[in-house]
């Protein structure tokens, strides 16, 4: 996920997959399919949603 070895790369990779892992990604993916769909929601609710949510 990240171009060499960046500390602050690294970070925020680990920031991204954490909130991920922690907030959307809730069941288990049947397959490398399902779990690019789920990233894919995943990522667009966080950017649609949770970001507008946090402007107000």
């Amino acid at each position: 996920m990240t171009d060499g070895y960046d500390f602050y790369q690294n970070a925020l990779a680990e920031r991204i997959n954490g909130i991920l892992e922690g907030e959307f990604l809730l069941n288990k993916p049947r397959d490398l399919a399902q779990a690019r769909q789920m990233v894919a929601e995943s990522i667009a609710i966080y950017n649609d949603e949770r970001s507008t949510s946090r402007a107000k």
